[in-house]
């Protein structure tokens, strides 16, 4: 049963581990495949996370094609989030006392053939259904560049640094064995322009809902990919941005 259409897409949470494994070739075609990632033989991307997530599947209306997807761990509040992912890669105990409901989104990806700013507006307004529905105050995650090379995104890193910090008391530590840190090795002013273009999607994407970030980067070999963790308090959302996310 979709949970919505939209266009030519329809939403629906997966139902049956069919559903799930579906997901998970497609993570493993974003992520892994032609990625430099290391390779994996079954042709899918699956972790321990999986069982404890919501699975969100974006589907062409028409063939059932699956085009995006990501997946939904709530949390009861910062008490709980040590059992998040991120947590892997960053010491949040700021987090542990945070008062409301959390969701860690994480595994965001879009097929290859389809991606555009239409799937990512449905994708979007399906993250805001589901932290509706569950009362959720702060969504989180990782948000990772391409390649683990800094230097290529320091423009990027420079705009993170410079506007999107987060604030002290949610500040996550460093805890991976190798990280970036952007905020206090990164100097002078970045190129707006370039900064943008380098900016992944779904990092622009909390960004523009007021977003904030840690202040280093993890260097993730085995996926071959840097990563900042992300916040968005709900309840800093600008008001039109939240409004066009429910229209």
């Amino acid at each position: 049963m979709p949970l919505f259409s939209r266009g030519a897409y329809r939403v629906r949470l997966a139902e049956t581990p069919q559903d799930v494994q579906a997901a998970q070739r497609l993570r493993y075609l974003s992520f892994i495949r032609d990625t430099g990632a290391a390779p994996r033989a079954d042709g899918i991307d699956a972790d321990a996370f999986d069982t404890a997530c919501a699975h969100i599947l974006i589907e062409l209306d028409k063939t059932g094609e699956l085009v995006c997807c990501f997946r939904m761990m709530p949390l009861e509040g910062g008490y709980e989030v040590a059992r998040s992912y991120s947590a892997q890669y960053y010491d949040l105990a700021a987090l542990e006392a945070f008062p409301a409901r959390m969701v860690e989104m994480g595994r965001f990806c879009v097929h290859p053939d389809h991606r555009g700013p239409h799937v990512l507006r449905v994708a979007w307004q399906a993250m805001t259904r589901y932290v509706d529905a569950h009362e959720i105050e702060l969504l989180f995650g990782c948000s990772s560049f391409e390649g683990v090379d800094a230097e290529a995104h320091a423009d990027a890193l420079a705009l993170l640094r410079a506007e999107h910090l987060a604030p002290g008391h949610w500040l996550p530590r460093p805890k991976a064995p190798k990280i970036f840190r952007f905020a206090s090795l990164l100097r002078g002013q970045p190129d707006p322009k370039s900064a943008m273009m380098r900016m992944p999607p779904l990092l622009r994407g909390y960004l523009s809902l007021g977003g904030w970030v840690s202040d280093h980067a993890v260097i993730d070999e085995d996926m071959n990919t840097l990563h900042v963790f992300t916040g968005v308090e709900m309840k800093r959302v600008p008001s039109r941005m939240a409004k066009l996310l429910r229209s």
